[in-house]
């Protein structure tokens, strides 16, 4: 473990913010590191537990204890090779995960956890730094070619996986930069896209090909892709948004979130967006619609455009400030999170349902809520119900619809290749095997389990990864 009294003697000390005032200023990353010695000093708060129960919090099973003993101790390099034995892309997730494994921790009993993703990320910025990253070129190469249509992060890490095993390797991205949603969904301010562009260097050496502006079952049949290649994984993501049909939907000036936040970032990386086009929230009354991550990435973008005001809005009821640990612990609890974005400044509600839009020449202008009641009926559902008498209006120059995501898109390339989907409208395959029900066709990520975490796009990526290898060759090395 890293120091025997560590917990009981150092207090949890994590990363600050730059000022609410410099930060909404622009769209670069605002996070204080720790210094190196603070870093060091945290990672002797791991008790490394009989159960280190971290490990299952974290989706990809991370070996927590280890790095932060390693840290603790000044062994930065061996630290990022225990990281790296897990977790392709520690860098995303060190930036954008909401850390599972801090919410299971032991010290979390006491609201004190080790600042896992803290030190997670210092061993990977270190190791960038210093230059410990290089290319993992494989000794010999297979002959068999595998396509991967979809570039985010569960792409990704089956590309370098498989790229590893010596596999020729063909990343198709139909946006016109590689990423996903990682780069486009996600926006700079809360990770910077520089992040991926190294890593895309490291895989190109190790022989990942990428091509972009390639929308498979658009511009190219799916079906070619079969004829072309020895395997084929699908790695698209849960892009079907849920809408909102309420009167008054058809209105401008209401859109889903997935059209205005990677809109956006194509601006800030300076892509050229006709002002006739673009998606703005400057001097306007903003109102978001969804109390997830999406929806403060809304909120983030929407005060750093200028908007006068910004409200968001929950059809559920508010969380409780604090979770009873007795009964949560160590599983993802249900409890009222505040972001960055959220301390900018904006208002929230929830148990409030959206009746109408109404608008002035075809925009919309305002809306029409109610507040809802929320009971269990005899068999223990969940039912909502109208208060009456509650209903209220809210100033809305632009609504973002950041409800969620249903499932995969399905015209175009799934249509085309007629693959079998689960009950929820996702591509159907197990955790085992990753195959779908066409022959050398594989899913993972969102599109096979639904709109999920980085982290869980991460571990899908590297055991489809995995099953393919097996698929192609009889057997794998590879890990999951």
């Amino acid at each position: 473990m890293g120091k025997m009294t560590g917990f009981m003697e150092i207090s949890r000390h994590d990363r600050q913010y730059a000022p609410v005032s410099d930060r909404i200023q622009h769209y670069r990353d605002f996070i204080i590191p720790l210094m190196e010695s603070e870093v060091t000093q945290q990672g002797a708060r791991c008790m490394d537990c009989g159960i280190p129960y971290c490990h299952n919090g974290c989706p990809i099973n991370n070996i927590i204890p280890d790095w932060n003993d390693l840290v603790y101790h000044g062994k930065w390099r061996e630290a990022l090779n225990v990281l790296h034995s897990t977790n392709n892309f520690p860098e995303f997730t060190g930036h954008i995960c909401p850390a599972p494994c801090e919410a299971a921790c032991t010290l979390n009993l006491t609201d004190e956890p080790v600042t896992i993703k803290t030190i997670e990320c210092a061993i990977i910025d270190k190791a960038w730094a210093e230059g410990w990253i290089e290319p993992q070129i494989p000794a010999h190469r297979t002959g068999k070619k595998v396509a991967i249509v979809g570039s985010g992060p569960s792409g990704l890490a089956c590309a370098q996986q498989l790229a590893r095993a010596g596999h020729d390797v063909v990343l198709y991205e139909k946006e016109n930069r590689i990423g996903g949603l990682l780069r486009y969904g996600i926006p700079n301010f809360k990770m910077e896209k520089s992040v991926i562009d190294r890593r895309m260097a490291q895989m190109q050496a190790e022989g990942v090909r990428f091509r972009t502006n390639c929308h498979i079952g658009v511009d190219r049949t799916a079906k070619k892709l079969l004829e072309e290649f020895d395997a084929c994984v699908l790695t698209g993501g849960s892009e079907k948004s849920r809408d909102l049909p309420a009167p008054g939907r058809e209105l401008k000036c209401i859109h889903f979130a997935m059209e205005f936040l990677p809109q956006q970032t194509h601006v800030v990386l300076g892509d050229n967006i006709p002002e006739e086009e673009r998606i703005t929230a400057t001097d306007k009354h903003v109102v978001v619609l969804g109390g997830g991550d999406t929806g403060s990435d809304c909120i983030g973008t929407s005060i750093r455009q200028g908007a006068i005001s910004v409200t968001q809005l929950e059809i559920l009821p508010k969380p409780p400030e604090k979770e009873d640990k007795q009964l949560t612990w160590p599983n993802w609890p249900n409890k009222l999170r505040t972001s960055s974005s959220h301390d900018e400044g904006c208002k929230r509600d929830w148990s409030v349902s959206t009746k109408s839009f109404q608008g002035e020449n075809g925009q919309v202008k305002k809306m029409q809520v109610v507040r809802v009641d929320w009971q269990k009926d005899e068999n223990g559902r969940w039912q909502m119900s109208e208060i009456p008498g509650s209903e209220f209006e809210l100033k809305a120059d632009l609504v973002l619809l950041a409800m969620g995501f249903v499932h995969p898109v399905h015209e175009g390339m799934l249509e085309e290749l007629g693959v079998a989907l689960d009950g929820r409208g996702n591509v159907q395959a197990d955790t085992k095997n990753y195959q779908t029900s066409l022959d050398k066709v594989f899913a993972a990520g969102d599109m096979r389990r639904g709109q999920s975490l980085v982290v869980w796009a991460i571990r899908e990526g590297r055991q489809a990864a995995r099953a393919v290898d097996e698929y192609l060759m009889g057997s794998s090395e590879l890990p999951t």
